[in-house]
C-alpha cells in the first residue's frame, strides 16, 4: 500500500521580538498605523502539513509521496526530505513563485503578528491524483492545503474508489457546511482535535457523537487528555505518552496522523495504532519545529513499551 500526502508545503520564518508590541502601538493613531520591529532572532524551519506527516511516516519506516506545489526556493528543502526516505516526485515546482511562507513574529509576552504568503500554494488544485498512479489498494492523504486542492482530492478519490484520510483542522473555520459534508462524502477516516470536532459538529447542525459516526473511522485528539479513537462506533481510549520535556507543540497533530497511518497500513489493532501515534507526537512537541526530531525504530520500540508495555505487533515496524 502506498501512502499519498497532500497538503500545504511551507517555510516558516519564526522571529522573536525583545519586547512588548502593545508599549508600540498607539491606540489613538490606528487609523494610520505604522510600526516597525526590530527582531533579535530569525530562523527558518521547514514546514507544512504534508511534508510535516511525510517525515514523520518516513521516520517509522514509510515510503510516503509528497504531493503538493512549491516556489523557486524549494531545491534544499526538497534534498532534505529525499535524504531522509521521502519521495518528492509529486512535487511540483512553480516558476517564478517562491514557496508558501508564514511570518510569525513574537514579542516577550508571546502576543504574536502574523503573514501568511500562500504563494505557490494557491496552484495546488492543478495536480491531479490520475497522474500519479494512485490505486484503490494506496491510501490518499487529504490534509490542510489550498481549499480548491483540497476538494479536488477528495473528489478524485472518490471517483477513483482511493480510501483516503480526511484532515480539514486548521482549514475548517472557513469551510462551510456543504464543504465538509463533500470531504466526508467517500472518506475511510475523518482527524482531528477536540476543538474542531465542535467547530465542525456546531456547522453540520449535529452533535459531536454523531459526528464522529459520521465516517467509518474517526480519530478525535484530545492532547494531554489521548485521543479517541471510534471504528463503525466502537471507541477506543487512547492514553497519552510522556513527554521528557515540552518545547513546541506545533506539529504534535501531524506526527500523531503518521502514527495513525502507519498502524492503518500495517494492519495494526486500534489501540496499538492509537498508542503508536500518540508516542510519535510527543517526539514533535520535545523540539522546537516540526521536523527537528529523528529516532530509530529499535529507540521508538524502547519508549513504547517504557509507556505501554510491549506489544508484539511493534515487530511489524521495520527501518
Amino acid at each position: 500500500m502506498k501512502v499519498f500526502v497532500t497538503g500545504s508545503i511551507a517555510f516558516d520564518y519564526i522571529m522573536v521580538f525583545p519586547g512588548k508590541f502593545r508599549d508600540h502601538i498607539l491606540p489613538e493613531k490606528m487609523h494610520i498605523l505604522s510600526v516597525s520591529f526590530l527582531v533579535e532572532s530569525l530562523r527558518r524551519m521547514r514546514g507544512g502539513t504534508a511534508p510535516n506527516i511525510a517525515y514523520n511516516l518516513a521516520l517509522l519506516g514509510q515510503k510516503p509521496t509528497v504531493v503538493g506545489t512549491v516556489g523557486e526556493d524549494f531545491a534544499e528543502y526538497r534534498s532534505w526530505l529525499e535524504s531522509h526516505g521521502v519521495d518528492t516526485s509529486g512535487i511540483k515546482e512553480i516558476h517564478n513563485l517562491f514557496t508558501a511562507s508564514c511570518f510569525i513574529n513574537t514579542d516577550l509576552q508571546d502576543n504574536q503578528i502574523t503573514a501568511f504568503y500562500p504563494g505557490a500554494m494557491s496552484h495546488a488544485s492543478t495536480l491531479s491524483l490520475k497522474d500519479l498512479d494512485a490505486t484503490p489498494d494506496d491510501l490518499v492523504v487529504v490534509a490542510p492545503n489550498d481549499p480548491q486542492a483540497m476538494a479536488r482530492h477528495a473528489e478524485e478519490c472518490v471517483e477513483l474508489g482511493i480510501p483516503y484520510l480526511y484532515d480539514p483542522s486548521m482549514q475548517a473555520p472557513r469551510m462551510t457546511a456543504d464543504e465538509l459534508n463533500a470531504g466526508f462524502k467517500g472518506a475511510k477516516m475523518l482527524t482531528g482535535n477536540d476543538y474542531e470536532f465542535g467547530m465542525m459538529s456546531e456547522k453540520l447542525g449535529i452533535t459531536e457523537d454523531e459526528l464522529r459516526r459520521r465516517v467509518s473511522i474517526t480519530v478525535m485528539t484530545r492532547g494531554e487528555a489521548g485521543a479517541l479513537i471510534t471504528v463503525d462506533g466502537v471507541e477506543f481510549d487512547i492514553p497519552p505518552a510522556k513527554p521528557n520535556e515540552v518545547k513546541d507543540p506545533t506539529g504534535a497533530g501531524d506526527a500523531f496522523r503518521s502514527g495513525l497511518i502507519t498502524g492503518y497500513t500495517l494492519g495494526m489493532p486500534w489501540d496499538v495504532t492509537g498508542r503508536i501515534a500518540a508516542l510519535t507526537a510527543v517526539y514533535a512537541i520535545e523540539h522546537a519545529g516540526t521536523q527537528e526530531h529523528s529516532y530509530t525504530i529499535d529507540e521508538f520500540k524502547a519508549r513504547y513499551r517504557e509507556n505501554y508495555g510491549d506489544s508484539p505487533e511493534l515487530a511489524k515496524l521495520t527501518g
